[in-house]
């Protein structure tokens, strides 16, 4: 009896399946380790997208900082600016800068100096020509002066913009910076032409006024000549 009992017993351990039931629980050890194994894919999978999804919106961040504005602009001053200069060369007396009106000029009192009208005529026509010359040095000075006032404007517009480009948080931003430098630099650009133009026009005047001088002097001194009277050698009775 008791070997039926024993062989019985080991029989039963020998068919026990691999799981094991706790308390009406069955414990499968492959199925534990297949979910475990289950459970820790998903976990990297859900790491990966939220990586993804953290490294999408730092793209966007950097993408609004490129997108983003230059707070700062020169461009309306500058404007203003080359409108000043532009104005006082507008402003130009006597013989403005005007094709039409130099050709117009040049031909009555440069060019072809009356030198068969009075000697009243010559004088008032020098005065005319040396006035021109006069007012076109005084242009010139007035351009100048306004070329020199806009150099401080010029110093604070290059101090806030290399300032503005160094502190960029964005392409945008460093692009503007770089497009209002270029802007600043036609602006000078701008007014040393117009100094350059209103000096050279002060020159041309000055030169043609002499020109014409000599020419209008020969014919003055001829007939100061003809008029003297003649010298004659010997005594008189």
């Amino acid at each position: 009896m008791g070997t039926a009992l024993a062989l019985a017993s080991t029989s039963a351990l020998v068919s026990t399946p691999a799981h094991a039931q706790f308390g009406g629980i069955v414990y499968d050890p492959s199925n534990y380790a297949q979910n475990v194994l289950t459970a820790a894919r998903t976990l990297e999978q859900i790491n990966n997208q939220i990586r993804m999804l953290q490294n999408q919106a730092t793209s966007l961040i950097n993408e609004a900082k490129n997108l983003q504005s230059l707070p700062l602009t020169i461009v309306q001053p500058l404007q203003d600016q080359i409108r000043q200069t532009q104005q006082l060369l507008n402003e130009a007396q006597r013989i403005a800068y005007d094709v039409r009106t130099i050709e117009g000029a040049f031909d009555q009192h440069y060019k072809n100096v009356p030198l068969g009208a009075s000697q009243r005529a010559m004088v008032e026509g020098a005065e005319a020509r040396w006035q021109n010359s006069v007012v076109a040095f005084e242009d010139a000075l007035k351009v100048q002066a306004g070329t020199v006032a806009n150099i401080e404007g010029s110093r604070e517009a290059l101090g806030s913009l290399v300032s503005a480009s160094q502190s960029a948080t964005g392409a945008l931003q460093a692009a503007q910076a770089g497009n209002q430098l270029l802007a600043l630099q036609a602006r000078q650009l701008a007014d040393l032409t117009a100094t350059i133009a209103a000096t050279g026009r002060a020159q041309a005047l000055d030169a043609a006024e002499r020109a014409a001088a000599k020419a209008q002097a020969r014919e003055q001194l001829r007939r100061f000549l003809a008029i003297r009277p003649r010298y004659l050698p010997g005594g008189s009775d």
